[in-house]
């Protein structure tokens, strides 16, 4: 299997070959299929992991050696590895074709976006592979690098460079918080192989180091307060880029999360707080922000602020299983996580791929012009509804299965000792539990406003939408959605493999009570049976229909039209109607403590429309021109907390110590000299006092 994990690194390295040398002909479809190639090699490579063959290849002394006399270990991957290449390159295989099509109805693109995307891909298998830690950072550095690529991919277009610059920040202050935390784990155990890191003694190094470490990963994954530039950078990355980013590449975080948990085991209990608190605190700041943006692409990306939350909380309950010295708490809080990654993996890549149908078609991604353009995209619109489903937990998506999960974890408070334990999971726990509230209203929105509207707008011009491979995409990208809940016995068995290298699969295989029936873990708590709902589900939905026509005989299929109702009004339609605004507006009073919600009522001018025709008044038209109608415009807008209190005064302080600094830069060659000595006298002084 080694040969087939080579052939997917390479096939995505001749991807982004292609991007220079193919031209335009290449740019503008093949190029993503060999991507698409690629990813398959390395799923099913990550498969063959799963079953306990060890996959490696031996690329060591390719990129040099990070330490004379030890050479790099090369990429290998277990069980855990062979989890996440499953789920990150099973989701870019179809993503990758519906790109494929994307590209060819919308032309080659400047900005080598097939480059990106295969860097990033590329980059995502060396993380999940590597078996050193200077492997490790280069392909971290190569994926940072790679989403700046992506969000600067249409720069020429308003506030693209901004956001690849926040995105590239975040990035670069991810690295290093992993490259310190890998250089004090290297210092420790005299060695650069992740592996070694298990045998560092406790103490305050590695307690800082496994700090640093979950740190790197929560900016990379989006946690509060990391998260300001992950709706920027999605928002910012054309078409199918988003999905690549947000339903493949962030895996990344969590695989490194997962990483460190089995290598370095319990962590301090404030860390463990920390981490509960911030992944409820994200998830419910992230749905918030979500149910009232009014720009396709920013409610999905802040909902990726939400799922962050509740995968990140879910370790957290594994962390705190872990301090206490309880597998089986470890093992719900694991399970649960992992289900939610799936169930996020999924349903953001058929999102972004479905929103980027909608966008192609209407010419922006705003929910406005997006009324109804489902109905002349119903491919994109119907993989909307679908993962709208998903994310919101309803049966019998991925979604609902996940966030059981979940929910069952934190109402395991009762079986932690320390009072401390309990109050962190019973408030991730009602953090949670109002999320997924929340989390309905905002994909009501969407479904109802966008794919269910029924409007009298009109629709002009053919849509650019995706060609049959994009539709079989978001086709497939839908059953996973639907159908990986009906086999989830089978999920958790798999699961349980990947989790092998953390805890023993026996442990995680206690959430079956029966072949068929589930609970979370603990025996005697909970069941729930997502197969069985499978068919529960279109069983009463037909006793239903039986009983109506039973009950109205052929009046059943009699048509009867009548006006929708929409609050309370009857024949209220255009302009008049409801509108994706008018629908958050509500959420946005109820979250203004959360959102710090601005509201603001404006009166202003406006010209009259003048005389009616036949009014027979023409002598009054110059007097009624110079005359001003007051009208009442209605403004509301929500403040993103974190950046408005916590970066912009730290930004106001850098710019001050920077214009300070600025005054050094004198241009005289003896005042540089004279700093030079000033500072060589520090440093020796320095010395001297440490030795």
């Amino acid at each position: 299997m080694s040969g087939l994990f080579a052939a997917g690194l390479i096939l995505l390295a001749v991807a982004a070959a292609a991007d220079f040398l193919g031209g335009q002909v290449m740019r503008a479809g093949p190029l993503y299929l060999l991507g698409a190639a690629g990813s398959g090699c390395l799923a099913t490579a990550g498969g063959f992991a799963l079953t306990g063959r060890l996959v490696t290849l031996n690329v060591a002394g390719w990129l040099g050696d990070p330490v004379p006399g030890q050479r790099a270990a090369g990429l290998a991957a277990d069980r855990l590895s062979g989890l996440f290449l499953v789920m990150a390159f099973g989701a870019a295989l179809p993503v990758s074709v519906a790109f494929a099509s994307w590209a060819r109805r919308q032309g080659a693109r400047p900005g080598r976006l097939g480059a990106s995307y295969a860097l990033a891909l590329g980059a995502v298998a060396v993380i999940m592979t590597a078996r050193d830690a200077f492997t490790a950072l280069f392909g971290w550095e190569s994926l940072t690098a790679a989403f700046y690529l992506l969000a600067g991919g249409d720069r020429h277009r308003r506030d693209r460079a901004g956001a690849a610059q926040i995105t590239f920040a975040f990035g670069k202050l991810s690295g290093a918080a992993l490259l310190i935390g890998l250089l004090l784990l290297a210092t420790r155990s005299h060695s650069l192989l992740l592996t070694s890191f298990a045998h560092v003694p406790g103490g305050a190094a590695r307690t800082a180091a496994q700090t640093l470490l979950l740190a790197g990963f929560a900016i990379k994954a989006g946690l509060v307060p990391f998260q300001i530039w992950l709706p920027r950078g999605y928002a910012a990355a054309p078409g199918p880029a988003r999905a690549i980013m947000a339903g493949v590449c962030v895996n990344v975080a969590f695989y490194g999360m997962w990483r460190t948990l089995a290598l370095l085991g319990r962590v301090p209990g404030w860390l463990v707080g920390a981490v509960l608190v911030l992944g409820a605190l994200s998830a419910l700041l992230g749905i918030a922000h979500a149910a009232v943006q009014n720009r396709l692409s920013r409610v999905i990306a802040y909902s990726s602020i939400e799922n962050t939350g509740l995968i990140v909380t879910g370790f957290g309950v594994a962390l705190t299983g872990a301090a206490v010295g309880d597998r089986s708490l470890i093992a719900v809080g694991l399970l649960a996580a992992t289900l939610q990654m799936v169930a996020h993996t999924a349903a953001k890549s058929l999102l972004f791929t479905s929103g980027a149908g909608l966008e192609a078609g209407a010419g922006g991604d705003d929910l406005e012009q997006l009324r109804v353009r489902a109905r002349r995209t119903p491919w994109s619109g119907f993989g909307l509804v679908v993962g709208s489903v998903t994310l919101a937990g309803l049966p019998p998506s991925v979604g609902f299965v996940s966030e059981w999960f979940l929910l069952e974890s934190l109402m395991q408070q009762f079986r932690v000792p320390g009072l401390g334990y309990r109050l962190a999971l019973a408030l991730a726990g009602a953090a949670v539990a109002l999320t997924a509230g929340f989390a309905g209203v905002t994909f009501v929105r969407l479904v109802g406003l966008v794919v269910k509207r029924n409007g009298t707008e009109p629709v002009r011009g053919a849509p650019l939408t995706y060609g049959w491979a994009g539709r079989a995409a978001v086709v497939v990208l839908s059953v996973c959605c639907l159908a990986i809940s009906a086999v989830t016995p089978l999920e958790i068995r798999v699961i349980a493999a990947g989790l092998s290298p953390v805890l023993p699969s026996g442990v995680v295989m206690g959430a079956l009570k029966s072949p068929w029936v589930l609970q979370p873990v603990f025996a005697g708590f909970s069941i729930l049976s997502p197969s069985w709902l499978w068919l529960e589900m279109p069983v009463m939905l037909l006793l239903v229909m039986l009983f109506a026509w039973a009950v109205s005989g052929r009046r059943l299929l009699k048509v009867r039209r009548v006006p929708a109702w929409r609050s309370a009004t009857i024949g209220v339609d255009g302009l008049d109607s409801y509108t994706a605004f008018g629908y958050a507006n509500p959420t946005r009073r109820v979250l203004a403590g959360v959102l710090h919600t601005r509201a603001e009522v404006q009166e202003i001018m406006l010209e009259p429309d003048g005389p009616d025709e036949g009014t027979g008044a023409p002598d009054r038209a110059e007097d009624a021109e110079r005359e001003q109608v007051a009208h009442l415009r209605y403004d509301s807008d929500v403040m993103e907390v974190v950046e408005a209190y916590l970066y912009r005064p730290m930004l106001r302080s850098f710019l001050a110590v920077v214009a300070v600094a600025k005054r050094l830069q004198s241009g005289r060659l003896d005042a540089y000299l004279l700093y030079m000595l000033i500072a060589l006298v520090a440093l020796i002084a320095v010395v001297t006092a440490l030795a």
